[in-house]
């Protein structure tokens, strides 16, 4: 324990001792904490926070001066901290060290506190991830892949039923009259009759030709 230290322990239980013992009556008396403060390996600055915390509720506070600070940890009201832990912070950051809180105590506790980036850059570990960003816009379509491979023949399937036979068209209409046939060659001569038997027969051929031309007058006038 250093020299100051030592005084500010002392100064701070002469003050407690200081206090009349009618306000006692009506108090708890606190718990006196003093000590050295380093962050990150260094001495704290002057003006950085020191506060303690008993089961996750900030109980006291002050701040460092020439590396050091002092801390009354005290219930408020009715509340009790016998045999509860006293763990503090340094600017925010969790100090290593805690302590079991008793009434009236002192004691002398060096705080030393780490900030999480400089233990990431200590040890080289990796950084926390970053929020997952927004989705990006759809790429343009890509050219069409080339054909795949002609897939097996398939099997042959059944034969088809036969049809039945169409009932027979009606009949079409007669056709124009074909042209004149060429004329025919000419006969050839008849023999000549004999010359009596010519007459003869020319002479009945008048004859009946006026017979049937008598007749046919007579049925005229009948």
């Amino acid at each position: 324990m250093t020299k100051t230290r030592f005084l500010a322990l002392v100064t701070a239980l002469a003050l407690l001792l200081a206090i009349p013992t009618s306000v006692f009556a009506q108090k708890v008396p606190p718990h006196v904490f003093v000590g050295a403060v380093t962050l990150d390996g260094a001495t704290a600055a002057d003006g950085a926070a020191v506060t303690a915390w008993i089961d996750g509720e900030q109980v006291a506070s002050t701040t460092v001066s020439g590396g050091e600070y002092s801390l009354l940890v005290e219930p408020t009201g009715d509340a009790s901290f016998t045999g509860k832990t006293v763990s503090f912070k340094v600017s925010g950051t969790d100090a290593t060290e805690t302590a079991p809180w008793s009434q009236g105590g002192g004691d002398v506790l060096d705080l030393t506190g780490v900030s999480g980036s400089s233990t990431a850059a200590a040890s080289g570990s990796d950084g926390e991830a970053g929020a997952r960003g927004a989705k990006g816009p759809q790429g343009p379509k890509g050219s069409a892949g080339p054909p795949g491979p002609a897939g097996p023949a398939g099997s042959v399937g059944p034969a088809g039923v036969t049809g039945s036979a169409g009932s027979a068209g009606s009949d079409g209409s007669a056709g124009s009259d074909g042209s004149d046939g060429a004329p025919g060659a000419a006969g050839a001569d008849g023999a000549s009759g004999g010359g009596g038997l010519g007459v003869i027969a020319l002479i009945v051929a008048i004859v009946a030709l006026l017979a049937a031309g008598g007749s046919y007058m007579m049925g005229r006038r009948a």
